[in-house]
């Protein structure tokens, strides 16, 4: 009857009934990806990087300005007249009250600068687009924290299942060991030890509980709600490059952290080509015209000016600043190329080590899906054993603690499994919302960017949805 009540009670924790209200991992993705405020935050960067275009585009555009005076004026004037032989010179002062006006119109087009409007668009434009890809990485990031938080969780819960269960059979354990021990079938020696390993498993619930207190703290920070009863989750192999080469190819031209370098390369190209334009001849015109009014008590003057005037401007020569500029950009410009290949052999090296994760887990659910069959099988010829007085107490305790243990490897071997393929899909720069197919709208960063791209004016906030 003990033999029965150990096997039921080592039962795989994974495989408990889930009500069909249960959390599952695709809900909790979906949670993660509308929720998280890394992820908001970042999507307010990307949008910030937007107005960078507009404002670059700002430089093909005339420049208007309207200008008006208005005031009070007071002139007092003394002259002098020569006198005349004995006739003494004569000293007039008048004065007068103006009121001028005045009112203006400036306009300024440039017209060739180097090519430096060009280019800061374009620079611009690339910047927009490495924002894209830590947006990209952001998510990345966001969905993987989710995906292990979702499986530590679940982990956790069937481990401290499984050790509940174990202080329940150990706890039936003692009791019979107790009955044996007042009818003289074993010593006090095998009584102390079933005690010992009761106080052993009890002490394993309690580090289970922590464990699991803290993973449910971890959920609720990396998902944005509290968890409720959680649903198996499964690997997303199928979304994998299917050879290791596939999945290196993949990682160093996908993943978004080498995207981003590679447009943080051409950002660094275009910022060599617009110092280059300050060595350039610039052309600009500026069209004005003023309407000006001056009275007073008894006249009034108006006139009016307006002219169209072409400005062209050569450097030749302003202190060597610009020079300096240009080669400080050229070596930005290589250390932007060197962190390109950086950034490929960091992906080469996190696809590696992800494909290894990943294959060690499948074989690790093999080998300790054997250990766990053998383990029961043990279980129940050692009870067996002991029932004809041919195994100890200790014996038995010790089998029923290697089942445990070999059931808590198990859980945390298919916890590795998932985890590892949403590690190894993150590393080919493959997992997005799309790629999983998750029920959400996705949040599409040029919806924004069309918005705000070629607007002349204003200052309302697009929601970028």
């Amino acid at each position: 009857m003990l033999g029965a009540a150990v096997i039921l009670a080592v039962s795989f924790a994974v495989c408990l009934v889930v009500p069909a209200q249960a959390d599952t991992l695709e809900w909790a993705l979906t949670q993660a990806y509308q929720n998280n405020p890394q992820l908001n935050s970042q999507r307010a960067i990307t949008r910030q990087a937007d107005e960078g275009v507009p404002q670059a585009l700002s430089g093909y555009r005339p420049k208007v300005a309207a200008t008006a005076t208005a005031g009070s004026q007071f002139q007092q004037t003394t002259s002098k007249s020569p006198g005349l032989g004995a006739v003494p010179p004569v000293y007039v002062t008048t004065e007068a009250n103006f009121a001028p006006h005045t009112v203006g119109i400036t306009g300024t087009q440039t017209i060739y600068n180097g090519m430096q409007t060009g280019n800061r668009t374009r620079q611009a434009e690339g910047q927009v687009s490495a924002a894209r890809e830590t947006l990209r990485l952001i998510e990345e990031n966001v969905l993987l924290n989710a995906a292990t938080a979702y499986m530590n969780l679940l982990r956790d819960e069937a481990t401290l299942d499984l050790q509940r269960r174990n202080v329940q059979v150990l706890q039936e354990q003692l009791r019979q060991t107790r009955d044996q021990f007042n009818v003289g079938e074993v010593t006090k020696t095998d009584v102390a030890q079933a005690e010992s390993r009761l106080a052993g498993g009890r002490s394993a619930v309690l580090q289970a509980e922590s464990n699991y207190v803290s993973s449910k703290a971890a959920y609720r920070q990396a998902i944005g709600v509290q968890p409720g009863k959680l649903a198996p989750g499964s690997p997303v192999d199928r979304l994998s490059p299917r050879s290791l080469g596939e999945a290196v190819a993949a990682g160093r031209a996908s993943n978004p952290t080498v995207t981003a370098a590679m447009f943080g390369v051409d950002v660094a190209a275009l910022q060599v080509k617009i110092n280059e334009g300050a060595l350039h001849p610039t052309l600009s015109v500026t069209a004005s015209a003023q309407q000006a009014w001056e009275t007073n008590t008894t006249t009034l003057l108006q006139q009016f000016n307006a002219s169209i005037i072409g400005q062209l401007s050569v450097p030749l020569y302003q202190g060597g600043g610009e020079y300096s500029t240009i080669r400080q950009s050229k070596e930005a410009l290589g250390q932007k190329r060197l962190d390109l290949d950086t950034a490929r052999d960091q992906a080469q090296a996190s696809v590696v080590q992800a494909w290894g994760q990943l294959e060690a887990a499948k074989a690790q659910i093999q080998a300790t899906q054997s250990q766990v069959t053998a383990a029961e099988i043990a279980l129940n010829g050692v009870r067996e054993e002991a029932r004809v007085g041919q195994r100890t107490t200790l014996d038995v305790l010790n089998a029923q603690q290697e089942l445990v243990n070999d059931r808590v490897a198990l859980v945390s071997a298919q916890r590795d499994r998932v985890v590892a393929s949403y590690t190894l899909l993150s590393a080919v720069g493959g997992l997005s919302a799309q790629r999983l197919g998750l029920k959400v709208p996705v949040y599409d960063p040029i919806v924004h960017y069309m918005q705000v791209r070629d607007n002349w004016a204003g200052v309302r906030t697009p929601d970028g949805r």
